[in-house]
């Protein structure tokens, strides 16, 4: 059997090494070092946390910003294959993220929901009543029904809307040296974005729109050979084993939507209890305080964190126009 052929690196030998090649190699530097800093964010966070989220938008941001930074670097040839690669690249992030808001947008009514159930809750401790507490339950189900529609319209919004190749892992041994070295590096530098966007851009699905756990996460890495391949390995590990003890299941992973539910089951089973215990008495009263706090912080968070994603891409789309016009600018004017 043949031996395989030697792996290719995407980053230039020190030997070899021009001012173009520096900036290459920086990026490949910037580019392991937030995917190190991510995984950190996950280890040290609940799984799927609305901070981690937030994290892996702004290094999507940042990359993108970054690539468009390099090119001015690398004084890439007008009119060539390469501003191409990039406009198809940046339309499939965008097309990506303007599903990911539509998923988390649709969060607001679940938080609506929960702000009226907590409403009913108050009023209910306040004059624990037959009526109030019938009142209560009934919160509690349209919430949960709220719940459930987001679900399944986000699932339904996943199957529809998202092309399976949009989030594909490149296979680096479908390149060759030359290709991947084209236009001063720039082409290396595409296709480990490409791989490490598609990695962040499923966390992002995952997270906040709809689990799909046949999707190719879990495949192994097929680009291995090149530094930042370490710490993208890193990261779909622990993507792969968190969703797995989590049992496979589709889904919303965001942690503080998955509290917010789990903390309104508990309250429903209060106010059961508080029935057969004959109305609010020292003991309920004292486990639904605490509980409803809870559930009001948990959808405090889970507000204020999907607003400042929903920002955070908003942003991005912002910068995916500017990054775009710029570069159709400086082909223009050389």
């Amino acid at each position: 059997m043949p031996s395989p052929p030697p792996p290719i690196s995407l980053v230039p030998s020190s030997s070899t090494m021009r001012p173009c090649s520096n900036s290459v190699t920086s990026f490949f530097s910037f580019l392991s070092g937030g995917l190190d800093e991510l995984d950190r964010c996950f280890a040290s966070n609940a799984f799927m946390s609305l901070q981690s989220l937030q994290r892996a938008v702004a290094l999507l941001r940042s990359l993108h910003s970054r690539l468009i930074g390099l090119v001015q670097k690398l004084h890439l040839p007008a009119g060539e294959r390469w501003l191409d690669e990039y406009m198809d690249e940046s339309s499939r992030l965008w097309d990506v993220c303007h599903v990911i808001k539509l998923g988390i947008s649709g969060m607001e009514n679940y938080n609506s929901r929960g702000a009226d159930m907590v409403a009913s809750l108050e009023e209910w401790r306040r004059n624990p009543t037959p009526r109030l507490a019938l009142q209560v339950m009934r919160a509690i189900s349209i919430c949960r029904r709220e719940a459930m529609r987001l679900d399944e319209e986000n699932r339904v919004l996943v199957e529809t809307k998202i092309e399976p190749a949009s989030l594909r892992f490149d296979d680096e041994r479908a390149f060759t040296e030359s290709r991947l070295h084209g236009f001063n590096g720039f082409r290396g530098v595409l296709y480990a974005l490409r791989n490490v966007s598609s990695l962040l851009l499923l966390i992002l699905l995952w997270g906040s729109v709809h689990c799909c756990p046949e999707q190719g996460v879990s495949e192994e890495s097929t680009f291995l050979s090149s530094g930042y391949a370490v710490s993208v390995g890193r990261l779909r590990r622990r993507l792969v084993g968190e969703v797995e003890e989590l049992g496979g299941r589709p889904g919303i992973l965001m942690h503080e939507f998955r509290a917010a539910r789990a903390a309104a089951e508990e309250l429903r089973e209060e106010m059961e209890k508080a029935e057969t215990e004959g109305g609010n008495t020292g003991a309920t009263a004292g486990r639904l305080k605490e509980k409803v706090e809870g559930l009001k912080g948990w959808l405090g968070t889970l507000r204020s964190g999907t607003e400042n994603l929903v920002a955070q891409l908003d942003d991005l789309f912002d910068e995916i126009v500017e990054g775009r016009k710029e570069l159709l600018d400086i082909c223009s004017h050389q």
